[in-house]
């Protein structure tokens, strides 16, 4: 975490335009991963995890769809690392992307195989230092949380299942080297590209869908009022003045295609927000977001295999967000996670 990532301030100081929403301001930490080479004693998305030797390495057991166009873990990798380096070659117009070799090879991996059934290896999602995160709150004795999970989806929503794992890191002395890997991936869209990050912890708002009606509606008509033609998105409040977009640690969660409702435990109490997983980390209507070190790149991305604004390559089904609630009464109790 060498490196620093600024969100801009934003374009209205919504709160002095309506001073009820300063009692419901909550910080968020954003992430803002990017490509590289996190170790296991650092905060990352995607890395290797500090994981004890003598600790079992999580495995999803229930029932995975066998579909055909299975990948292992190394397929996507070598998939992901062969477009990386054609995309970075020169070549004249016309000339083929890839050499006939490699086309080969792209080939029979996304042909995919047959698999027998068994459980399937966990993946890590994030590790989170709670120096690093503002808004990580661990229980007592604990400073780590480490996110794994399935790489198939599962239920309705198809969406990985989620592990949670607190620890405190001081204890850890003799790691795994080599994690189990998962047999197959149902989708290369569930394998998340290392990435180290760095936190940045800002103010947010609700949502509008989690304020009362009156106020609202005094929100949507002041932003009709007031919006530039010209940049429609940056005094959208939904967009530009309440929710961050990307990777996040708590703040308020925002919902596109479902209905807002509160997530509630099953032991009756309201969890709250603790992950939200992006499927990218700026898009068309919250440009007011793009950190100030990533805009000249974002107006001038160059033809990479990768895009600046997915720099995870990880996507929540038509490019939603995946929201982690956790329970405050018990870190026992299991977390749920939405599609939103």
């Amino acid at each position: 975490m060498t490196m620093t990532r600024t969100t801009p301030p934003r374009p209205v100081d919504i709160a002095a335009v309506f001073p009820e929403l300063a009692p419901l301001a909550r910080t968020t930490t954003r992430l803002h991963p990017r490509p590289g080479n996190p170790t296991s004693w650092e905060s990352s998305v995607g890395g290797p995890l500090l994981w004890p030797i003598d600790d079992p390495w999580p495995y999803c057991e229930e029932p995975h769809f066998h579909g055909e166009s299975l990948k292992t873990l190394a397929d996507v990798r070598l998939q992901r690392d062969m477009l990386t380096a054609a995309w970075k070659r020169p070549r004249q117009p016309g000339v083929n992307l890839l050499t006939p070799e490699e086309d080969a090879i792209i080939k029979r991996i996304q042909a995919g195989h047959s698999w027998t059934d068994e459980p399937i290896a966990m993946i890590p999602v994030a590790q989170l230092y709670a120096r690093d995160i503002p808004d990580l709150h661990p229980p007592p004795g604990c400073d780590l949380l480490q996110v794994l999970w399935c790489p198939f989806g599962h239920d309705d929503e198809n969406l990985p299942r989620v592990k949670l794992v607190w620890r405190s890191s001081s204890i850890v002395t003799s790691l795994l080297s080599n994690p189990p890997q998962p047999v197959a991936v149902e989708s290369e869209d569930y394998v998340p590209e290392p990435c180290v990050v760095h936190p940045e912890q800002i103010i947010e708002y609700p949502a509008l869908s989690d304020l009362d009606e009156a106020l609202r509606e005094q929100i949507k008509a002041w932003q009709e009022r007031e919006k530039p033609i010209a940049d429609v998105g940056s005094f959208a409040y939904s967009f530009g003045l309440s929710v961050a977009p990307g990777w996040k640690v708590g703040g308020w969660t925002s919902f596109s295609f479902r209905d807002a409702e509160p997530a509630i435990c099953s032991c009756g109490t309201q969890m709250q927000p603790l992950l939200r997983i992006d499927s990218t980390e700026w898009d068309g209507g919250s440009g007011s977001w793009i950190p100030i070190e990533d805009q000249a790149l974002n107006r001038n991305p160059d033809t990479s295999y990768t895009r600046p604004w997915e720099p995870v390559m990880v996507t929540i089904g038509r490019s939603y967000t995946m929201q982690i609630y956790t329970c405050p009464a018990s870190v026992d109790h299991p977390p749920v996670a939405w599609m939103q």
